[in-house]
């Protein structure tokens, strides 16, 4: 097993950092049993990272005291790759450092594919199931729900292989885990043939998207809408999953560039910029983006429809709400935001999911609509997202695990029925407090302490 130098760790946004960190590398399951046992030894917490992209401190490790030494970071980068294709039942085993865009090139070549996804596939599979990362679409739930299986390494070193019928509590729980239970060693995953997908962008304005908005979701595979704040014009994505061996049509090389990487990246990242340094300019400037939108059709292999690059850093909240009251929160966040003296240079994101039966997932138990929102990386978020996390929490509303909100474990044990559940088993299978941090502490709870 590799080791780094102690060091500072800073996570994708840059809102995150920890110093004098230890980087430990594991390359098997084994190596990571090791590092746990040694990492208990010496008294030091464990905190598993994939690519570092939660804005929370999920990953981060505790620093180090005065009656002990800090946190060890698992980065899992060396325990990367498919290692096992089942293509006859659909079944893909891959480790745990893998990340989503490896996954899906690989699934590609071997006519395979996951069958939804987010827009970002730069995250590691272990790190994105296990916060509870999904995409968009009214019949299809989160990445977690296409696990079929998992192997979990515990803190006393013991490797758990758990699926629906082996350890099924823990399987339950570990699919979105948030590195609470032990380290995800590898995944298997329920996959599909490779399909390709019609996708249909184009600008909608805002009333209109609102009034279609449950008609488009329930009759169309995969719907999103993005609002522009200081306008009212939306930029609606519908994606239509079509019959395997349909004709490929994808945008020429230099629309893609153009669309993606210089209108969406270098250009909004000046634009960004700009608003950062002169706030007064942002409306403006949203007024003019949002009247450049253009319409595109086309087809493409799935993950490359689903997924597009993001280069410009930022922060962001999300919150899960109850799908019949999406579109009411969406109205308020409209109205608040455009009677503040807020300013906004990112358009606001809406997604639907199916309700699944993972105890800490985003829709466990419900019928989800998503609202995530984002302030550019070094810009002060507390107003905005503080704005939209209490009307989200009018509602019940549950925040993305791996993305910003201020709930402690007071408040998400009566938004999450299974809440209690998930705290017991952690605490059986980690009684020392091996995974802890202080942002877990937060979330769910001290162990022991009293609810």
């Amino acid at each position: 097993m590799s080791a780094t130098a102690p060091g500072t760790w800073v996570n994708w946004a840059g809102n995150q950092v920890a110093e004098n960190v230890t980087r430990w590398h594991p390359g098997s399951a084994d190596e990571i049993a090791a590092a746990l046992g040694e990492a208990a030894a010496a008294g030091r917490r464990v905190r598993p990272v994939g690519s570092s992209h939660s804005f929370t401190g999920i990953a981060r490790p505790d620093p180090a005291t005065a009656t002990g030494p800090g946190a060890v970071q698992l980065e899992l980068d060396r325990h990367a790759g498919v290692v096992g294709l089942d293509t006859g039942r659909g079944l893909v085993t891959v480790l745990a450092g893998t990340t989503l865009h490896q996954l899906n090139l690989a699934l590609e070549v071997a006519g395979l594919a996951m069958t939804n996804l987010g827009d970002i596939d730069r995250q590691t599979i272990a790190g994105a199931t296990s916060t509870g990362t999904h995409g968009t679409g009214a019949a299809f739930g989160g990445l977690s729900t296409q696990i079929h299986g998992l192997e979990l390494v515990l803190a006393d070193g013991s490797v758990l292989a758990c699926s629906p019928e082996r350890h099924p509590d823990v399987f339950a729980a570990a699919r979105v885990g948030l590195g609470a239970l032990g380290v995800v060693s590898s995944l298997t995953l329920k996959v599909v043939p490779l399909f390709a997908m019609a996708a249909d962008e184009r600008p909608m304005g805002l009333e209109e998207t609102l009034e279609r908005f449950d008609e488009m979701a329930d009759g169309t595979d995969h719907v999103e809408f993005y609002w522009f704040p200081h306008t009212r014009t939306t930029s609606v994505k519908r994606n239509t999953r079509l019959p395997e061996g349909s004709a490929l049509r994808p945008l020429p090389r230099w629309r893609e560039w153009w669309d993606d990487e210089f209108l969406s990246n270098a250009v909004f990242g000046g634009v960004v910029g700009l608003g950062r340094r002169a706030p007064s300019t942002v409306p403006p400037l949203a007024r003019v983006a949002a009247r450049a939108l253009g319409a595109r059709t086309f087809t493409d292999v799935s993950h490359r429809v689903f997924t597009s690059p993001r280069r410009v850093r930022f922060k962001e909240m999300e919150y899960a709400v109850p799908r019949a009251d999406l579109l009411g929160v969406l109205r308020e966040i409209v109205a608040a935001v455009e009677a503040s003296d807020l300013r906004i240079s990112f358009p606001v994101e809406v997604r639907v999911a199916a309700a699944d039966d993972i105890p800490l997932s985003t829709a466990a138990g419900r019928d989800s609509g998503y609202i995530a929102v984002h302030v550019p990386a070094r810009v002060e978020h507390e107003p905005y997202f503080g704005l939209v996390e209490r009307i989200a929490g009018e509602v019940a509303g549950r925040p993305h695990w791996g993305k910003l909100h201020t709930l402690d474990a007071a408040v998400l044990r009566t938004r999450y029925p299974r809440f209690e559940e998930f705290t017991r088993l952690r605490d059986r299978l980690d009684p020392g407090g091996l995974f802890r941090n202080s942002h877990l502490d937060q979330v769910l709870g001290v162990p022991g302490a009293a609810p």
